[in-house]
């Protein structure tokens, strides 16, 4: 059975308040950033022993800086739609004063300086309420494996919230925080924002800055964006970016990307995505695949994200090996015996992927297809049936975001529906330059 996404079971104020709508409401009067925070601050103490979204809450600071944020806008200094709004990020993120947990046991001293996607949320007017839970240095797509215990899908709490970024996804999601940031390597925003029915944004390859981000796979990574509607993702891509959001009224070319070249899809969760592009009004004007195998754009992955991981991790493994978790240490020196020559054939070839996909777009201005094949699998459980095959839980959730870190396309996921009672997201993906086009598209199918 299939339906239109509603409500999660567990959730809290901002569940149904975006930053637009915040924003209007605290320059009419109506609320202010204290008041936010508070709410924020409640929801978290009612919702996070349930959830397991956050490692720290910085409550005092979080209201200290609300009021500044209030003062400044009696004073008539408005820093944009940001200003005055609670926040949430992830622990792989440095905050100043505060230590990095990455998920991890193994953590330094406290953070001598914010990160620049913190520093940039701060000028904007953004007041940090917290630190969110993440799967162990951000190396898995289940979130159930960290040193703070598994985040929890605020739609049934049994089963996982999807990773790396899953206690960002569900701060969000349970309406904790009405924005939040993680990031994403093979899919680690967009999987657990379908996974838990919010907006996941993974920008352009360095749109956002990653200084002061603990990096996994710094070729792959980037800083991304979890918020309850694709303006809210909008307006911090901006404030995070540089970049001034557009929401453009020409029409698209829009092209059908099929999972099925990539691997199985659950067929409901296929027509739940084609269903909510037809109630959108949204023109599909034919169909694409991978210009590559399967086999090749997963073994290309592999090689580059292991060895990177590996380089990044190695004092980590020299010296606190025995208190990684074993699921993580596996995969990490899964990278240790990659030679140079795989890792250069590997980078060749993810040249001639990027190559390829750019010639999909003299075609198409956006390509969609489902952000992940099937809906949120139970805690610990590590392979699943989609479409009659026995796939593994982490590759699977992976195998329709992953090309995009490869090429570094901008690309999207906003909620589509549910299946059995579970959240299903629409993946949109585009080009530098053209981050409007899918902001404007998600926010249709959001909202027919």
């Amino acid at each position: 059975m299939t339906e239109i996404a509603d409500t999660p079971v567990v959730s809290g104020y901002f569940r149904d308040h975006d930053i637009p709508s915040l924003a209007a409401d605290l320059r009419a009067g109506r609320t202010t950033s204290v008041q936010l925070v508070e709410y924020s601050l409640a929801a978290i103490a009612r919702l996070d022993p349930i959830l397991n979204a956050f490692t720290t809450i910085d409550a005092d600071a979080a209201i200290t800086a609300a009021v500044e944020a209030d003062r400044e806008l009696s004073r008539g200094h408005d820093r944009g739609a940001l200003h005055g709004i609670p926040v949430s990020v992830k622990d792989l993120i440095d905050i100043a004063g505060q230590v990095t947990t990455s998920g991890s046991q193994v953590s330094s001293g406290p953070a001598e300086a914010d990160a620049e996607c913190v520093r940039r949320l701060r000028a904007a007017g953004a007041v940090i309420v917290g630190k969110n839970v993440l799967h162990e240095f951000a190396y898995g797509a289940t979130g159930d494996r960290s040193a703070h215990g598994p985040s929890r899908n605020p739609w049934d709490t049994s089963k996982i919230s999807g990773g790396s970024s899953g206690g960002s996804a569900v701060a969000t999601a349970a309406g904790m925080v009405p924005l939040a940031i993680g990031t994403d390597t093979a899919g680690s925003v967009r999987v657990p924002a379908a996974l838990c029915g919010v907006v996941g944004f993974k920008p352009a390859y360095r749109a956002i800055p990653t200084a002061g981000v603990r990096p996994l796979a710094p070729s792959l990574d980037h800083v991304g964006i979890f918020a309850t509607s694709a303006r809210g993702a909008a307006e911090a891509f901006s404030a995070m970016s540089g970049r001034a959001p557009q929401f453009a009224g020409a029409a698209p070319r829009i092209g059908w990307f099929d999972p099925a070249c990539i691997g199985p899809c659950d067929p409901e969760i296929v027509d739940i995505v084609r269903g909510a592009m037809e109630r959108a009004g949204i023109s599909v004007h034919g169909t694409t695949g991978l210009p590559f195998s399967a086999g090749d754009l997963f073994s290309t992955l592999s090689v580059l994200q292991a060895a990177e991981a590996y380089s990044e991790h190695l004092d980590d493994l020299a010296e606190h090996e025995h208190t990684i978790d074993p699921e993580v240490l596996d995969r990490l020196l899964s990278g240790r015996d990659t030679a140079a020559w795989q890792y250069v054939r590997a980078d060749r070839r993810r040249d001639a992927l990027r190559t390829a996909v750019t010639g999909l777009f003299d075609g198409f201005d956006v390509l969609v297809m489902p952000t992940v094949p099937t809906v949120a699998t139970d805690i610990n459980q590590r392979a699943h049936e989609i479409a009659g095959h026995t796939v593994e839980v982490r590759s699977a959730l992976l195998s329709l975001t992953c090309l995009w870190n490869l090429t570094g396309h901008p690309a999207l996921s906003v909620p589509a529906g549910t299946v059995s009672g579970l959240p299903v997201g629409v993946q949109l993906i585009t080009t530098r330059g053209n981050e409007h086009l899918v902001f404007d598209l998600a926010g249709r199918i959001a909202c027919p």
